[in-house]
């Protein structure tokens, strides 16, 4: 073989092959490994170097072995079936290929995942990139840390029911979940069920760094009563995009008149705007403008075509003509003032909403008048 013959004397060849020591076989074949992934080959050659590698796989020393896997762990040199033979080596020899090599097909790192132990796991999930057979593989059989480090890079390719899968797996592991919710980019349903999991500093990042944060946040309700969703309305008042939230309810089933009704009793005018947009299929400045400017008979019109029922409509009504009327000061009161009239308005409505809808209302009022109460108290007026 030219390249080598030029990069080695006939006796770093033969020192390779018959050296007295593990230390000299070891300094030979890293000489050689570095040679070879340093020159071009032709097909004749890579061959021989292939030949050369596969006695360097058989040498006894550890030493040796651990020279041709450390130095060629990134190289294309190394044939297919060494690279498998020294994945089952020791771990000194076996986790630099299996992190690093290209070498390796999913099928060979997939079935090194389910019979190697958690070090080989962990060197293939933090291997550069995963794919999702790979990904598979891990949540399957990976022990804790391996599956933690494979939803830590944001190089592996997670499929969407492999996420549900690891969570399944790992419920109760704050390391895996964590790891899971820091990814660059998750889907919707798998950020739904971590927000329920997770401490309060992950489900704070989950709600401020993806950007389907109220879809995330409505899971943290989901498991109560409806009125308890309507508080997370507030939430949606601060996200950017309160169109994908209210897409996001109506798929969900949950964006429901009731739902509206509450919305409106917090003064989120544009929830409800957007919202009725939705259910009716109307764009959203047609809807703002049925709803604000077309006269009487507008806000009816999209009402009826949005589906909702007409016994709620005075109420709905009121809400629109509450939030007209209100003049906003600028004070510390606003809000805080605008919902109390709303509220007002609404319970003196004579076919107003359902009875749960009417106790959740009065509650609603009691806390805002509370809240009042206290600001007052705090700022030494009452």
């Amino acid at each position: 073989m030219a390249t080598t013959r030029s990069a080695l004397t006939e006796e770093d060849i033969r020192t390779l092959v018959k050296g007295a020591t593990a230390d000299e076989r070891a300094l030979a074949a890293g000489k050689l490994c570095r040679a070879m992934d340093a020159s071009p080959l032709t097909d004749e050659e890579r061959e021989t170097a292939a030949d050369i590698l596969r006695i360097m796989a058989a040498d006894a020393a550890e030493l040796v072995r651990k020279a041709l896997a450390v130095t060629l762990r990134e190289s294309v040199l190394v044939p297919r079936d060494v690279a498998v033979k020294l994945a089952r080596d020791v771990e000194s020899v076996s986790l630099p290929l299996l992190h690093f090599s290209p070498v390796f097909t999913d099928a060979d790192l997939t079935e090194i995942v389910r019979r190697g132990g958690p070090a080989r796991q962990l060197a293939i999930a933090r291997r550069p990139e995963l794919s999702r057979e790979v990904t598979g593989s891990l949540a399957d059989h990976a022990c804790e840390r391996a599956v933690s480090a494979a939803c830590a890079n944001d190089n592996a390719d997670f499929a969407e029911d492999t996420l549900q899968k690891v969570i399944g797996r790992f419920e109760t592991s704050e390391r895996v979940l964590a790891a899971m919710a820091y990814r660059a980019v998750l889907p919707l349903s798998v950020s739904e069920r971590l927000v329920s999991l997770v401490s309060d500093q992950v489900r704070d990042h989950l709600i401020s760094n993806h950007s389907l944060a109220p879809e995330i946040a409505l899971h943290v309700v989901m498991g109560a009563a409806e009125r308890a969703t309507v508080d997370l309305v507030d939430q949606a008042g601060r996200a950017a995009d309160i169109r994908a939230f209210v897409t996001h309810l109506n798929h969900a089933k949950k964006l429901t008149p009731s739902l509206l009704l509450r919305g409106l009793a917090h003064g989120h005018i544009a929830f409800f705007e957007w919202g009725v947009a939705e259910l009716a299929g109307v764009p959203h400045h047609r809807t703002w403008l049925m709803i604000h400017d077309a006269g009487p008979l507008g806000l009816r019109a999209i009402y009826e075509r949005a589906g909702l029922p007409a016994r709620l409509f005075p109420a709905f009504r009121a809400a629109v003509d509450t939030f007209h009327s209100v003049e906003f000061d600028g004070g510390a009161r606003d809000v805080e003032r605008f919902q109390e009239r709303m509220l007002q308005r609404f319970l003196t409505q004579p076919q107003g909403a359902a009875r749960e809808d009417v106790d959740y209302l009065i509650d609603r009022m009691d806390q805002v008048s509370k809240q009042a109460r206290a600001q007052l108290i705090k700022t030494g007026v009452a």
